[in-house]
């Protein structure tokens, strides 16, 4: 029997100083807070370089904070609660835990209530470490964590990217095409969904194979024909045509 399974991502946002800082903005929050963040390839993880840094942290709060937070029969709320009390408690646990400690700055939210319904703010992290625990691990919630690199380490970061034990989707920005060529070899198999200057979520059905590696399942890439295969079991089967005599080779006659 076979048995496909389909995990977390801990998708990233790699951001080059040649991006359009506005597009990175608009993308990342919709990516990391729609549906609150859970859905497999909601962004849970950015890395944006020191020279760019102010700027896009400073957009991305004015963005967030925009985000009505309320029922989910209420058209203009963009995020609602969490699907229940279990996943509740296990984001308070990460967000109580960076709360709590010197290496995370709160730049937005951090903040939770289950009076009425299992509600988490739309937070975001920045982390001074970028193997972290909120950077790291799959918290499957609106919790998005950031890591500031120098920019001279566009091209190093990439390796702490793809450190992560988990494949699915990430996310490329830069307009420098030398970099992008680079960042898509560098990043290969760190994702089974890969996209350049646009949000690492959302997928179209029909027309994006979508599924990832490591501890994000088996890229079986459902919607594509090689997902099929995975259903099947091959044979291979061999018939032998006229009458052996002899076991011995040809080459073996004295």
């Amino acid at each position: 029997w076979y048995q496909r399974r389909e995990t977390g991502g801990k998708n990233f946002h790699v951001v080059h100083p040649s991006a359009d800082l506005e597009s990175v903005v608009s993308a990342t929050v919709r990516a990391a807070f729609e549906y609150q963040g859970q859905k497999c390839s909601a962004c849970s993880r950015m890395y944006i370089p020191r020279s760019k840094a102010d700027v896009i942290k400073k957009r991305l709060v004015e963005e967030t904070g925009k985000i009505k937070v309320g029922p989910a029969d209420d058209p203009l709320v963009f995020v609602t609660a969490v699907i229940d009390e279990p996943a509740f408690d296990s984001i308070v646990k990460y967000i109580d835990y960076a709360n709590s400690n010197s290496n995370y700055t709160c730049l937005i939210g951090g903040t939770y209530d289950k009076s009425v319904g299992y509600f988490v703010q739309p937070t975001i992290y920045e982390v001074s470490d970028p193997n972290e625990k909120l950077i790291k691990e799959e918290i499957f919630g609106p919790v998005l964590t950031i890591y500031v690199y120098e920019d001279s380490q566009a091209e190093s970061i990439l390796d702490t990217v793809d450190a992560s034990e988990y494949a699915l989707t990430g996310a490329i920005w830069a307009n420098d095409e030398k970099y992008l060529k680079y960042a898509q070899m560098k990043l290969r198999d760190s994702v089974g969904n890969m996209y350049i200057n646009d949000k690492c979520t959302g997928s179209v059905v029909a027309q994006q194979a979508f599924g990832g590696a490591r501890m994000s399942g088996t890229n079986d890439k459902a919607g594509s024909p090689n997902y099929m295969s995975r259903w099947t079991s091959p044979i291979s089967v061999k018939t032998g045509i006229g009458h052996r005599r002899t076991w011995t080779y040809p080459s073996m006659a004295v």
